[in-house]
């Protein structure tokens, strides 16, 4: 039986290269694919795949809160989470946050199939950069020191609001975006940037960017 797989990057032509490259196997098949974090969300609830491939970067909801929700809505679905990034943060939140994989974009080519295959059958998969060492490194480091961003400091839904501010979005913009008022967003905002210890929006935003939350294109 054929393994399903839903693709998730802003970038249509990232998402065209991996469908060809997936549906050349026989025993993969790619049944929908999604721009941003909110239109996965959907996908997976309706047509709920054995895989998510996972950009980490993708708008209005980033791949690692992506992640965590699939988790959350249906754990069944195993996750690949395609990056740029390889520092021992990403790497280390990524699995946290429940994915099984994790694929450098360099190399997607010709591992994502190897990743794909390997998270389905119930192990983990990291890109051949990525040595065990690390990981090990900085799971030893969340044991023995505690936090080790400063993204642990927001709840999960302050999360959200802060990648929707980085965005561009207003208050009012995201109030309806996440069916809150815009009182409630306003405190949300005020909280991401006293817990963070940030000062104006443009160093809001180079925080994001610098933890993959956001990108700048």
């Amino acid at each position: 039986m054929s393994t399903t797989i839903i693709l998730a990057d802003d970038h249509a032509v990232v998402r065209d290269g991996l469908r060809y490259i997936l549906e050349a196997q026989s025993d993969l098949t790619v049944v929908g694919d999604a721009a941003d974090g909110r239109q996965t969300l959907l996908l997976v609830e309706r047509l709920r795949p054995d895989v998510a491939i996972l950009d980490i970067a993708m708008p209005k909801l980033n791949g690692i809160e992506t992640a965590r929700q699939i988790c959350r809505i249906h754990p069944s679905t195993q996750i690949v989470m395609l990056s740029i990034y390889s520092t021992e943060e990403h790497v280390a939140r990524a699995l946290q946050a429940g994915a099984r994989g994790y694929v450098l974009k360099e190399s997607a080519g010709f591992e994502v199939v190897n990743a794909v295959r390997a998270v389905h059958s119930g192990h983990h998969y990291l890109s051949q950069k990525l040595s065990d060492q690390l990981i090990d490194d900085y799971l030893h480091q969340v044991m023995t020191f505690g936090e080790t961003s400063p993204l642990d400091r927001l709840s999960p839904r302050e999360k959200e609001v802060l990648q929707l501010v980085v965005e561009g979005k207003s208050s009012a913009e995201i109030a309806a975006e996440l069916s809150l008022s815009i009182k409630t967003i306003e405190t949300y905002r005020s909280r991401i940037f006293h817990k963070l210890d940030i000062g104006d929006l443009p160093g809001l935003v180079k925080f994001a960017i610098q933890h993959g939350l956001t990108t700048l294109d």
